[in-house]
């Protein structure tokens, strides 16, 4: 079936989305005039307010910050147009000129703009704080607050200058190279998308499966160059910043930003990667389910037998999620709703699309979108709650304004995750046939897998790969495989064997590019969202009023801090531990 058959059928042809709610074009009057407005103000501030932040009152840093982010919402709101832009046509060489533009503005801008941070960070600690008591700057506490822990790593006023000036030839111009790389690539005779061929390996065909496996391979293979070298820059591009930086891990940075500590960090890991006998013991009823001697990587995501096989066209898919959420909560769905009738999502497949699924939380005066590739089975149905769970969570959020709404990804997670689990649970309470039930309660297994114990793999990757990076240089396509293959199979034990071909599929991962050390928000979010599902199931109604508070707090306190309602101590490894046994007992389950 082609690509544009199977979006008729699928009846996401027209579901695109509405760029215009942003700017009518790039070469229209709005977008010009934003553009200038963002260099004059953020000139005009710099030559106002440089070498000033030491002496100004608490009202008058309010009246900076309010500028500032004023600025900064202009800038975000210019970016996400051309990201939007962009990501749906990575071989349209205008969509790409104008993403380079942008982004080259706002490292602009952010060269003009830095003096506070950086004025700010200096303070003395007395003074700071005395600040922050003030009622002036009540509404950006904890935006100023958190923006100290980051003073340790500053450098001086010249050095970050010049990083900044280099911005839009680092890290995203890698990745840029990487998103058009994997957004262009076919894979097999029929030169079908990544998301295509990737769906494959879900098929109840074992053939179809392994075709699969040996076209994302040599498709990955072909590329497999390129796409080290990517890996190696970005790797020791994040050695030098962390070294300039002083940062005393690879993943110091990244617990920063998520404001959690490293203990809290190492005791997830821990939990996650000592129970990876909940994975060997379902691979193993897996294989009788299959009736298979051997299980491979090719063969993990198999469904079980009695499970749904026909395709969910989009209006199912919008029913089932939208029915979900509005038996949690009526806003949530009202919310929701609004993205499908909108135009708010883009979920067909395209050439040139990347892979991949996302929301983007755009600005407070825009609502966010959400891409999916959506190809119409079970599990895609989950993205769309998953991605529509960020969506809901960044309406909510903007209330707070744009810096205020910027959420650690532990809490983004969160919010993802548990939509996810609502139409899970919606959809299993209609399931009264047995074989069909244990199918759809294996296809959730194996998601919640790929969340907990699949991601603090890659986490285990990651960590092994920039400590080799560090300590070796740069590495070959084989050197990094083996690192890869180290860390995977811990997860699968006996139960699955690994082939060769597998030891290259790190290459399409993004995240570890993007955003290195975030892969294990996914496990936080999953485990904190079971043990949170079943605090729901004990409190009711007044859960959900906590829980729509949470969403609407955005970022405007710490993980820790947002949870305390629900009696939730992050620090405890019992925490985890419980949502591991949740996961323990749907496995009891199917055993």
């Amino acid at each position: 079936m082609s690509t544009e058959t199977k979006n008729t059928a699928l009846e996401t042809t027209e579901v695109l989305w509405a760029l215009g709610d942003l700017y009518p074009a790039p070469e229209s009057a709005a977008f010009q005039t934003d553009i200038q407005s963002c260099r004059e103000r953020a000139q005009k501030i710099s030559t106002d307010m440089t070498g000033r932040v030491h002496e100004l009152s608490a009202v008058e840093i309010c009246q900076v910050v309010e500028e500032l982010e004023e600025i900064d919402t202009l800038l975000g709101r210019l970016g996400t147009y051309a990201f939007l832009n962009f990501i749906t046509q990575t071989a349209d060489a205008p969509a790409s000129a104008l993403l380079q533009q942008i982004e080259e503005l706002e490292s602009q801008i952010g060269k003009q703009t830095l003096f506070f941070r950086l004025e700010w960070n200096t303070l003395d600690a007395e003074q700071a704080q005395s600040l922050l008591q003030q009622p002036a700057l009540v509404k950006y506490h904890h935006f100023l607050a958190s923006m100290r822990r980051f003073a340790p790593h500053q450098l001086s006023a010249k050095e970050e200058e010049l990083l900044q000036d280099l911005k839009p030839v680092g890290r995203s111009a890698w990745n840029l190279l990487f998103e058009k790389v994997l957004g262009q690539l076919r894979f097999g005779e029929l030169e079908r998308s990544e998301e295509e061929v990737l769906s494959d390996l879900y098929n109840p065909d074992r053939t179809v499966r392994v075709q699969a496996a040996e076209e994302l391979t040599a498709g990955l293979r072909s590329q497999q160059h390129i796409l080290t070298h990517i890996f190696n820059t970005l790797a020791a591009e994040k050695m030098i910043d962390d070294r300039l930086r002083s940062y005393p891990a690879w993943d110091s940075a990244m617990h920063l930003s998520n404001e959690l500590s490293p203990e809290t960090v190492d005791s997830l890991v821990d939990e996650v990667t000592a129970r990876y006998d909940i994975v060997h013991r379902y691979y193993q009823v897996k294989k009788g389910l299959l009736g298979v001697d051997s299980l491979y990587d090719y063969d993990r995501y198999a469904p079980v037998p009695g499970g749904q096989e026909a395709d969910i066209p989009w209006s199912e898919c919008k029913e089932i999620v939208l029915e979900a959420f509005a038996g949690f909560s009526p806003e949530m769905a009202n919310i929701a709703q609004d993205f499908f009738e909108k135009n708010w999502i883009h979920a067909p497949l395209l050439g040139g699309k990347r892979g991949g699924a996302f929301a983007h939380p755009c600005v407070p005066e825009v609502h966010p979108y959400v891409m999916v590739n959506y190809t119409g089975n079970i599990r895609d149905v989950s993205t769309v709650a998953h991605e529509l769970g960020h969506g809901v969570h960044q309406v909510l959020a903007a209330r707070q304004g744009y810096y205020n709404s910027d959420t650690p990804l532990v809490l983004a997670e969160t919010a993802s995750v548990f939509a996810e689990l609502l139409v899970f649970k919606a959809q299993v309470a209609r399931i009264t046939d047995t074989q069909a039930r244990r199918a759809f309660v294996c296809q959730k297994l194996e998601s919640i897998f790929a969340t907990v114990f699949r991601q603090v793999s890659m986490n285990r990757f990651e960590h092994a790969l920039h400590t080799a990076r560090r300590g070796q240089g740069e590495l070959s396509a084989e050197q990094i495989s083996a690192l890869w293959m180290e860390t995977q199979r811990p997860m699968f034990g006996e139960t699955v064997t690994l082939r060769e071909d597998y030891s290259i599929w790190w290459t399409y991962i993004s995240h570890f590019l993007a955003t290195p050390g975030y892969v294990y928000s996914y496990a936080f979010g999953e485990l904190l969202v079971l043990v949170l599902y079943a605090r729901y199931l004990e409190k009711g109604e007044s859960f959900v009023v906590k829980y729509m508070q949470l969403l609407g707090a955005g970022g405007n306190g710490s993980p820790a801090e947002l949870v305390q309602p629900f009696g939730i101590d992050l620090s405890d490894a019992a925490f985890w531990r419980g949502g591991l046994s949740i996961i323990e007992s749907m496995l009891a389950e199917i055993e």
